[in-house]
């Protein structure tokens, strides 16, 4: 019998997609945005997905629906609130949890957790979610709720096999430490095999339009070099519109990031994007582009998640180990 997860935040299933190819069930996700829980949907058919605002969703009616508790919760509430890309990020830490609304969302992962209680629960977001205060008082929320021992696990995603860069926190009722892959995986490795765009195989292959000023300006743009740059937290200028080095990691795939193929004079299609996390190509994302792109950069890399998950259910089957049924 399979380990099952409940999914938070689950958005188009890319940390699912980890626990999925660790050998887990998959049985809920919830998520407010419409299209990526119909992708989420379209993914995970034998799951039950909710079109739903997480502080409307009570652990009973999560209960209800898949019989027993979960042996994992997972979740990645959004990381707007705390992200130095954020401009309007709010200066007080404490406020990011308290007062911006979307903050507020790590309490309701935090509530559910407790009335949950699954074996393990696990937290995925940026690590400013743990400045100046915040740390202390996540532990604590916790704490509060049943989980006496809590580890912010911080992970590189190119050190478990992705070939994009990605730095982010897990916090845990258990210690994550997955062993690293033996190599960096590429932009080549990523996009080789590739099939030409505008095919229906694999879907999301599309190249979106640019104009003919935007095409004369990415010709001349060199590996590594952005397009762009963009303002974020504390006036920091932050660059947009890359073109990929073959030879080198992509930088980090955002929500709102777009990136030039290494090679060609256009932008990264949805897929490619997607390779970049680390999806399978059967992954499906619906939606208009946008939010496709958006889906894609907003889940947890799959590897990553899987390499998450492998050390979630040794430490499962250590600690609760399961007959065959």
């Amino acid at each position: 019998m399979k380990y099952t997860v409940v999914d938070l935040f689950c958005g188009a299933g890319g940390f699912s997609e980890g626990f999925r190819q660790a050998g887990f069930k998959i049985v809920l996700g919830i998520d407010n945005d419409r299209s990526a829980i119909r992708s989420f949907k379209a993914n995970f058919p034998e799951a039950y997905a909710l079109a739903m605002d997480i502080k409307d969703v009570s652990g009973v009616e999560i209960l209800n629906l898949i019989g027993r508790p979960p042996d994992v919760v997972i979740g990645s509430p959004p990381c707007e609130p705390f992200t130095g890309a954020n401009p309007r990020r709010m200066p007080n830490p404490l406020d990011r949890l308290y007062k911006d609304p979307i903050g507020q969302l790590v309490l309701h992962f935090v509530r559910l957790v407790g009335e949950l209680k699954p074996k393990v629960f696990v937290m995925e977001n940026v690590p400013a979610i743990l400045d100046d205060g915040l740390k202390d008082e996540l532990e604590k929320l916790f704490k509060d709720v049943g989980y006496r021992k809590v580890y912010f696990n911080i992970l590189r995603a190119e050190d478990y096999c992705t070939p994009s860069h990605r730095i982010r926190v897990f916090i845990s009722n258990i210690r994550i430490k997955p062993p690293k892959c033996k190599r960096k995986y590429t932009v080549r490795d990523a996009l080789k095999n590739m099939p030409t765009p505008n095919t229906l195989i694999p879907p999301n292959h599309e190249v979106p339009p640019l104009s003919e000023k935007k095409l004369k300006r990415i010709a001349r743009l060199k590996p590594g070099k952005p397009l762009i740059y963009y303002e974020g937290a504390e006036g920091r200028r932050l660059p947009n519109l890359i073109r990929l080095n073959p030879r080198e990691i992509a930088p980090t795939v955002l929500g709102s990031s777009r990136f030039i193929h290494p090679e060609e004079n256009r932008f990264l299609t949805v897929r490619e994007q997607a390779r970049l996390m680390g999806f399978p190509d059967n992954h499906i994302f619906l939606g208009g582009r946008d939010e496709q792109y958006n889906q894609v950069g907003e889940a947890v890399p799959v590897p990553l998640a899987k390499a998450v998950a492998i050390s979630v259910r040794l430490y499962l089957e250590k600690s609760f180990p399961r007959k065959e049924e």
